[in-house]
């Protein structure tokens, strides 16, 4: 092997090493793991369509996936998991117990967060990849 192809290979090795070191060390969050963990064994979350899951924790701040926001209102999202809500009025009985029963596990879902040693505040992040499995394209996912 010559001088410029031992140079090249070493250079490029440590390119590669550097890179999946910072790939590991940004993928690595156990807390996060251990959190979610929770969440999906609480009884009350476990019995909902949907999974509330920890998308990241920093700075005492617990980033929460939802799967609604200003650009897709909670209506949308009734109508995948309770297909008899379809053609329902937003003032219809049965959406409003749906809407509440949507705010009642996303405040306990919130509430577990903020019990959690460290987190001070909860921001939420709208579910698109739960959406797009689910046959919903929103403007943050095409």
């Amino acid at each position: 092997m010559d001088q410029f192809t031992r140079n090249y290979s070493i250079a490029l090795g440590i390119i590669v090493i550097f890179a999946l070191a910072l790939w590991v060390k940004s993928s690595w969050q156990p807390q996060v793991w251990e959190i979610n963990a929770m969440l999906e064994s609480d009884k009350q979350l476990a019995n909902y369509p949907y999974q509330f899951k920890l998308r990241s924790l920093e700075n005492g701040v617990a980033v929460l996936s939802t799967p609604r926001s200003p650009a897709f209102p909670a209506m949308s999202f009734l109508e995948i998991i309770h297909p008899q809500l379809a053609d329902k009025a937003q003032d219809d009985p049965a959406m409003i117990a749906a809407q509440q029963e949507l705010i009642d596990h996303q405040k306990r879902a919130m509430g577990l967060m903020l019990a959690q040693p460290g987190v001070t505040k909860v921001d939420w992040e709208l579910d698109v990849r739960w959406l797009a499995d689910h046959g919903i394209h929103t403007p943050n996912n095409p």
